[in-house]
């Protein structure tokens, strides 16, 4: 495990690709807001036609300092698996083309037990980098468990990269959940929020390929 020390003051084209809006800024808000030199690109996969969600989600691209767009896979109460080449594709299409110094998504295991566009959004956006149709230096997932519903999602300190967030990074963030939001203090959302992020590292899709095909364990 190394804490997340690049350098901030040189500018890096960075995408964040992630399920639903809020997954951003839980998961990796903390340092999108403390890179704020780089040029950010969040993809949202789900909720366009959700109207107020999709506003609160363009509210906090502002205050993260990243430009977005949102997409409109199913994300139903029932969570129906869906076709995985139907989720490259909507990568594909909302993703700008060209080169990223970083992609930042889910973990094939997901944050937390369980959801599975998570799951699936992992997997599409590796399989993509493996096959080449989506280009990066680097790829990081993020590192969280919740000991299987025992307790609210965790970093997790033993992932590649690990970093505290500062307290006034992490009220930011956290006000980005809450009052961007709208999440209540005592929901789920808000008092997960975590105050540390940690993320799986990859430079090679060869290595990325083989840790979801061992089901996200890294041997």
């Amino acid at each position: 495990m190394k804490t997340i020390k690049m350098d901030r003051k040189i500018p890096k084209s960075a995408a964040v690709i992630v399920a639903h809006p809020d997954d951003e800024t839980l998961w990796a808000g903390g340092t999108i807001l403390s890179h704020p030199s780089w040029n950010w690109f969040i993809v949202c996969l789900c909720r366009k036609s959700d109207t107020e969600r999709a506003a609160k989600f363009y509210k906090a691209l502002k205050i993260l300092k990243a430009e977005g767009i949102m997409g409109d896979l199913d994300d139903g109460p029932d969570q129906k698996p869906l076709d995985e080449k139907e989720i490259e594709r909507a990568v594909m299409q909302l993703l700008p083309p060209g080169h990223f110094d970083l992609i930042i998504s889910h973990s094939p295991s997901g944050e937390y037990t369980r959801h599975i566009r998570h799951e699936e959004v992992s997997k599409a956006v590796i399989k993509l980098w493996h096959a080449g149709k989506i280009s990066t230096n680097e790829l990081w997932t993020f590192a969280y468990e919740d000991g299987n519903k025992e307790y609210y999602p965790r970093s997790i300190e033993k992932a590649a990269l690990y970093r505290k967030l500062t307290k006034r990074i992490w009220l930011i963030k956290y006000g980005v959940i809450t009052s961007t939001y709208g999440f209540e203090k005592n929901s789920w959302e808000a008092e997960t929020t975590p105050r540390a992020e940690s993320f799986w590292q990859f430079s090679n899709p060869n290595d990325a390929t083989k840790w979801i095909n061992n089901g996200g364990v890294l041997a």
